[in-house]
């Protein structure tokens, strides 16, 4: 399948097609004696996922964990579909988005009033997982790959508050889900996600710190891809939180609305970015990874609760 690309160590990136677009959000497949499927992409990309799997001699009695590094639609959309296509795999989240994948109806209300009709189109609907075969994580967790191959869960709060990084003991590959921002392989661009209500700039730092003490081989962004330049992308996930921060305190501090706010962030960080000067689907697709009126927003959100 033209959605699969082998990355060594028993390690496959799967493109969920979000929305009929490529390259917009990976889900990968460890496959060894206890497969793991880590991020499982939206709702409606369920079937590309399952196909993939499929493909990959995976069946349905085959799947033995489903990871999500946290509850936001693009990445754990799809749990719920996933969990009855392999009704042996357990499910694995923090211990603060748990509730929702076992009753979705509030995360659904709130992401449909964020949304709108673009809901369906974009992410579907989460479908609930029954709670017994949810595995709960705290501050750090494991999950067992077979083999003596441990895939470890560590906090990562900051995008999220339900947020974590997963380390493979067998690999080093840090799947690092949105606390490192978004990466576009492409042109090599990497912006920040900072979307409200969670965003906390101080945590999402510290978060970025943690990865980087974890001393990863390689970065495996759900958005989108490998990256094996781990310093220096850690660095600029760092470097790019302050510069939007900046900006946006800037705004606020004129007392712009956040259309006015979002509109001066977005021209004075243009030159940033090569896919916003590359062709218009190039453009389109960077803006749908990590639009900037959501990262604004999330910046306002948290700069009114700490420094109003």
């Amino acid at each position: 399948m033209d959605n699969i690309t082998a990355l060594g160590g028993d390690v496959y990136e799967i493109d969920t097609r979000m929305a009929g677009y490529s390259s917009i959000t990976a889900g990968y497949l460890i496959l060894g004696d206890r497969p793991c499927l880590v991020e499982t992409g939206t709702s409606t990309s369920a079937p590309v996922v399952r196909d993939a799997l499929a493909s990959l001699g995976v069946g349905p009695a085959d799947l033995a964990t489903i990871a999500v590094t946290h509850i936001h639609l693009d990445h754990a959309g799809g749990v719920g579909d996933l969990a009855g296509f392999y009704p042996d795999a357990e499910i694995v989240v923090h211990e603060k988005g748990a509730r929702h994948l076992a009753d979705p109806a509030k995360l659904m209300a709130s992401a449909r009033m964020v949304w709108g009709d673009k809901l369906d189109i974009l992410f579907g609907e989460l479908s609930p997982t029954e709670a017994s075969r949810i595995r709960a994580l705290g501050d750090t967790g494991t999950i067992d790959l077979g083999n003596g191959r441990t895939l470890s869960s560590h906090y990562s709060p900051g995008h999220a508050k339900h947020h974590v990084g997963l380390i493979d003991s067998g690999t080093g590959d840090l799947y690092v889900g949105d606390a490192a921002g978004v990466y576009l392989p492409e042109t090599g661009d990497l912006r920040p996600a900072t979307p409200p209500p969670d965003f906390d700039l101080r945590t999402a730092l510290d978060s970025i710190a943690l990865f980087r003490a974890l001393g990863p081989q390689r970065l495996l962004f759900s958005h989108y891809g490998p990256v094996t330049d781990v310093e220096e992308i850690l660095g600029r996930s760092a470097e790019e939180l302050r510069v939007w921060v900046d900006l946006t305190r800037q705004a606020r501090a004129q007392a712009m609305d956040l259309d006015h706010a979002v509109a001066m962030v977005r021209e004075r960080t243009r030159d940033r970015y090569a896919a916003l000067k590359a062709d218009e689907a190039t453009a389109e697709q960077f803006e749908l990874l990590s639009g900037a009126p959501s990262n604004v927003a999330g910046i306002l959100h948290w700069l009114d609760r700490t420094e109003s």
